[in-house]
């Protein structure tokens, strides 16, 4: 029997967009930063046919053993020891990091850490709370980036799309996420949240108050 957080989401996350727009149904390589919260059977769920790598400080954070049973690799590391050795060098396509920097003090260091594990001709993706996140009403579930109370460094996508130009990226995105489709389904995702846990979680209303940046980057092929 699957699982719910096994089965494909009628509507692909925001993250996963651009995986789609590249690879379709064809085979590739992901190295996920942050691989609890049940990511690895969501990842599969989306890609079946994608070899699935993540890096997490334990395997069981929030992951049951059909989310074990999804990771093709797991690297159990601090990231904020910034030792990246076991990781192998020139190996993945996607190099996913979704709303983990911010928990980081050390994250920008960890982002330039992990740019060799991208594949020439692959890409980075980063999502994170933004300047604006400051700012935004206080909620359960998050919309101010306070919040969290394990987050621990702002960051802005012009700042770390500076960062990764820096390690040789090439940024084809960085900016605000504000994803039409989430704008559009915050009335219906809101009543759901409302009948399934008694409450509206923050998290519902990212797109429309543009809580997270986003930056996608391309590690260029050698010519």
């Amino acid at each position: 029997m699957i699982s719910a957080h096994t089965r494909r989401p009628h509507f692909l996350p925001f993250r996963f967009r651009e995986i789609q727009r590249r690879f379709g149904s064809r085979p590739f390589s992901i190295l996920d930063v942050g691989a609890g919260n049940h990511s690895a059977s969501l990842t599969k769920a989306c890609f079946p046919n994608c070899h699935y790598a993540g890096i997490d400080r334990e395997r069981a954070y929030n992951n049951d053993p059909s989310d074990l049973a999804a990771m093709d690799e797991f690297f159990e590391l601090d990231l904020t020891k910034l030792d990246f050795d076991p990781v192998p060098d020139d190996r993945y396509d996607v190099l996913m990091l979704s709303h983990v920097i911010e928990h980081l003090w050390n994250g920008d260091e960890v982002l330039c850490r992990l740019v060799s594990k991208v594949r020439p001709g692959g890409f980075l993706y980063a999502e994170f709370p933004g300047p604006r996140s400051l700012h935004l009403p206080s909620m359960k579930g998050t919309l101010n980036f306070h919040d969290d109370d394990t987050h621990v460094r702002v960051f802005s996508a012009p700042q770390i799309a500076r960062l990764l130009t820096s390690e040789g990226l090439h940024v084809a995105r960085a900016g605000t996420r504000r994803d039409p489709q989430g704008i559009l389904l915050t009335p219906l995702r809101a009543i759901k949240a409302r009948v399934t846990h008694g409450y509206v979680p923050g998290g519902v209303f990212w797109d429309l108050f543009g809580f997270a940046d986003v930056v996608i980057a391309d590690r260029p092929v050698a010519s």
